[in-house]
């Protein structure tokens, strides 16, 4: 019955695809990739910037809830934002978001202290979630299935574009001015933004009341699931460090964010009239395997983002800009390698070989940062994740056209915010699992004297205060922390690779649903008929032509008389 209901559900929501002309479309692309590139700045520049964020606001042992706050926030609304662009529609989800994420900067830029920071960096998280899902979906409106790999692999460059500039503008701004002025140029740039997209983003939905609309909003999922990703996530992010994972608080929040989650799937299972998550992806198993592999590749490219540069900065002693320029050949070789992705797609309609090539790429590069220690050369550095990136920029966008062509038409957009929201969840998980791992390994290397410094992961003493012995245990111990989480994510991305195996290409022929298959049916029926009609006026007009008349057969009869 509630499959029925569901089914009848999605039936009702009406189809916002409106396939552009070349040139409006490439107007409406370069809005969403402005878009997404100041996201992306937003979401990754910041690592650089948090050591000096930890002092200014009195936050050294708390500072990793900055990044933390950021993905909790975004995994929790990113299941959300499928939804609610089927039911108010693309545009006014995606220009929310830009105002919300405007908002969210300005805040963040005049916190006073380490909590405020970490809601306003909550609420950013909440907006890049919306703007990540709502520029894909969006194209997924405008472009054919056929041609969307080629978009969306450039969509995946601008990410790339923004994670190599974000650093280094941050990094800038700490130089020269201060960590503040870096949200306060985003928020003019958000702002600016949502003017653009307001003239050239198409409106295709439907008019429906607004009271009518919230009726359909799946609420009790909603809260169910925020439930089960706060008190899950908070425990996980905390545990061993700010908690301890035997302190009845973990243990409370650990079993009520379990039930929560079961209950949250079950409602979108029985309940709920137009799921967030519907239960029906699950008995796919090419999407199921694509689930797995969205939740790793975010727990691992998320750890790439916040722990390269500390092992930059505080084993190897660079400075930010340093820094960001050895994460550069990453992200460079991403958008690179994203661009060159999507053409294959759309040229070859295949996407398969492009993923199993990415992973396979991606765990080379894995098992190569394994060689990082206090003496490894920056060029052997950068050549390395020059490699990872290449394998991640085969894997981001491809996926998400894998998730496509095996969806209908009507799903869409709920698949590309599930695949985020997996993403989401994995990158949280992930950060937090690779902070646990590296405070670990700093408690067990660090000198006797500085221990504390594995509850401060973020900053160092002053080279001066040290003596050269202590210093040279402090180093070693960074440098063994950051190789800790590295080896942690070879086996991550090992297994988003053995996950190919369950990945077959069918090309970029996507599922019809019932409706489509019925109206392919009518319409042959309707060629069929229309087609014998022809055939039977072309009949009669020969036989009217051919068979001689019974006045003309006279006429000749009496000539022939004659």
């Amino acid at each position: 019955m509630g499959i029925n209901r569901q089914a009848a559900a999605e039936k009702a929501l009406h189809d916002q695809t409106n396939i552009l002309p070349r040139g409006r479309l490439l107007i409406v692309f370069a809005g969403l990739a402005i878009s997404l590139f100041i996201s992306f700045v937003d979401q990754n520049g910041i690592s650089v910037t948090l050591p000096t964020i930890a002092e200014d606001l009195n936050g050294k042992n708390t500072i990793s809830w900055a990044g933390t706050s950021s993905l909790i926030a975004n995994t929790m609304f990113s299941v959300l934002y499928g939804r609610l662009s089927d039911i108010f529609g693309r545009k006014i989800v995606y220009l929310s978001a830009l105002a919300l994420l405007c908002i969210a900067d300005l805040l963040c830029g005049l916190s006073q202290n380490a909590a405020m920071f970490y809601v306003f960096r909550g609420l950013a998280g909440v907006a890049g979630g919306g703007i990540s899902s709502l520029a894909m979906i969006i194209v997924s409106d405008v472009v054919t299935l056929q041609q969307r790999g080629k978009y969306q692999g450039i969509l995946g460059a601008s990410l790339g574009v923004a994670n190599v500039v974000g650093p280094f503008i941050a990094a800038a701004f700490l130089l020269r001015a201060t960590w503040r002025g870096f949200f306060w140029m985003l928020s003019p740039l958000a702002a600016c933004s949502i003017v653009v997209g307001y003239f050239l983003i198409p409106d295709s939905a439907r008019k429906d009341s607004f009271r009518a609309n919230l009726k359909r909003i799946d609420y009790f999922g909603i809260i169910a699931s925020s439930i089960g990703i706060i008190f899950l996530l908070i425990p996980i992010s905390g545990g061993g460090s700010y908690f301890e994972w035997d302190s009845p608080m973990v243990i409370s929040m650990l079993v009520i964010g379990g039930l929560s989650l079961i209950a949250f799937f079950f409602i979108e299972w029985k309940v709920a009239v137009l799921p967030m998550l519907p239960m029906e992806f699950f008995k796919n198993r090419v999407i199921v395997a694509l689930f797995l592999q969205s939740f790793l590749l975010g727990a691992v490219y998320q750890a790439y983002l916040y722990y390269l540069p500390l092992y930059y900065q505080n084993a190897r002693g660079w400075s930010p800009i340093v820094s960001a320029a050895l994460t550069a050949p990453m992200v460079a070789c991403q958008s690179i390698s994203s661009v060159l992705s999507g053409q294959y797609i759309s040229r070859f309609k295949r996407y398969g070989e492009v993923i199993w090539i990415g992973f396979g790429i991606w765990t080379l590069g894995a098992g190569l940062t394994l060689l990082f220690n206090t003496t490894t050369h920056p060029a052997v550095i950068a050549v390395i994740v020059a490699i990872t990136g290449l394998g991640i920029g085969c894997t981001f966008q491809p996926t998400l056209v894998a998730f496509q062509a095996h969806c209908t038409k009507r799903q869409r957009a709920v698949v590309i915010s599930d695949r985020n929201f997996f993403r989401c969840l994995g990158g949280a998980c992930g950060l937090a699992i690779s902070g646990a791992v590296l405070q670990a390994t700093l408690r067990s290397h660090l000198p006797a004297s500085y221990a504390h410094l594995s509850d401060s992961t973020y900053t160092l003493p002053a080279k001066e205060s040290v003596s050269p012995e202590l210093w040279k245990g402090i180093v070693d111990a960074y440098t063994q922390a950051s190789k800790a989480v590295f080896i942690l994510q070879v086996p991550l991305v090992g297994v988003a690779f053995l996950a190919c195996l369950l990945i077959k290409d069918h090309g970029l022929e996507r599922p019809k649903d019932a409706d489509e298959i019925a109206q392919e049916v009518r319409e042959k029926g309707q060629n069929e008929d229309q087609e014998g009609q022809l055939n039977g006026d072309v009949s009669e007009t020969a036989s009217q032509v051919l068979t001689p008349t019974r006045g003309s057969m006279e006429r000749a009869n009496e000539k022939e008389t004659v």
